[in-house]
C-alpha cells in the first residue's frame, strides 16, 4: 500500500523539496499552501499521488476539513511534515512590530499546533491506529539569529509541542520527533541573509536543501517501533557550535 504524507507550506523552500522528494520516492503528498499555482506547478509531473490543499494552516476549520477529505480519500494518513513557517524582518527587541511577533506566533507556533492536532485525531482514529509526525523546528531553537526574537521564541516552543505530542501519542502508536535544519539554501534563508548582511555581518554558509528532503524522508521511514526525536541537519561550516 503507497505510504501517505500530507507537507505543509508545500509551495517553496523545505517544504516544496520535501514534497517533491517524496513524491519521486513513490509516496502519495497532500501539499498544503496557501498558493494553488505553485501547488499546481509542483504537483503535475506527478499525478494523482500529488493531492493539491490550498489552505491557510491558521484557519483551524480549513486544516480539519482538508486533512479530513485526504485521509478520507487515500484511506489514512501515516505522516504530516509540520512544516510551515515565516520568518519576520530582524531588529533590535524594542524596534519589533508587534504585528510581526503575532504573524510569527500565527503561523510558527499556532498554525503548527493547529495542523497537529488535526493529524493527531485522525491518526487516533483511523485502522491500524496511529501515524507519525515530523516537525520543522530550526538550529534556532538552540542558537538564536540575530534580531530575530519572533522566530526564536516560536521555535524554542516547537521543542516543547514535540516533545507534548510524543508523550501524548503513546497510548496511540502516534510518534512525533523534530529536524533542526541550519542553513538550507531558500528563499527565506536568503531573505535573512540578506537583513544579516545589511547589518554588515559576513554571508551564511549554506547546505543544499535536497539534503534536507533525505533527512526527512528516513524519519518518515522508520518502523512504528523507533523515532528519531531530535535530529540536526546544517551547513557544515556554519557557526552553529564554539565560543566567540
Amino acid at each position: 500500500m503507497t505510504k501517505t504524507i500530507i507537507v505543509t507550506g508545500a509551495s517553496a523552500g523545505i517544504g516544496a523539496a520535501v514534497a517533491t522528494h517524496m513524491l519521486a520516492a513513490g509516496w502519495t503528498v497532500g501539499l498544503a499552501a496557501r498558493r494553488h499555482d505553485k501547488l499546481a506547478q509542483i504537483a503535475a509531473p506527478f499525478g494523482a499521488r500529488a493531492v493539491i490543499m490550498p489552505l491557510d494552516v491558521t484557519d483551524a476549520d480549513a486544516v480539519s476539513a482538508a486533512f479530513t477529505q485526504f485521509a478520507t480519500d487515500q484511506g489514512r494518513l501515516d505522516v504530516l511534515f509540520n512544516n510551515a513557517g515565516i520568518f519576520t524582518p530582524t531588529a533590535p527587541l524594542d524596534e519589533i512590530a508587534l504585528d510581526d511577533w503575532h504573524n510569527a506566533v500565527a503561523v510558527n507556533l499556532t498554525g503548527m499546533f493547529i495542523c497537529a492536532r488535526a493529524a493527531f485525531g485522525l491518526m487516533r482514529r483511523q485502522t491500524p491506529q496511529g501515524g507519525r509526525m515530523i516537525n520543522n523546528g530550526s538550529v534556532s531553537a538552540h542558537a538564536p539569529r540575530a534580531g530575530a526574537a519572533p522566530y526564536t521564541a516560536t521555535k524554542h516552543a516547537i521543542t516543547g509541542l514535540t516533545k507534548q505530542i510524543a508523550l501524548d501519542g503513546r497510548p496511540f502508536n502516534i510518534a512525533c520527533g523534530q529536524i533542526d535544519i541550519g542553513n538550507a539554501e531558500t528563499d527565506l534563508l536568503r531573505d535573512a541573509a540578506h537583513q544579516a548582511m545589511a547589518r554588515g555581518d559576513a554571508p551564511p554558509e549554506v547546505m543544499d536543501v535536497a539534503d534536507v528532503a533525505t533527512s526527512v524522508h528516513h524519519m518518515a521511514s522508520l518502523p512504528p517501533s523507533a523515532n528519531i526525536l531530535f535530529q540536526t541537519i546544517m551547513a557544515t561550516k556554519m557557526p552553529f557550535v564554539g565560543r566567540g
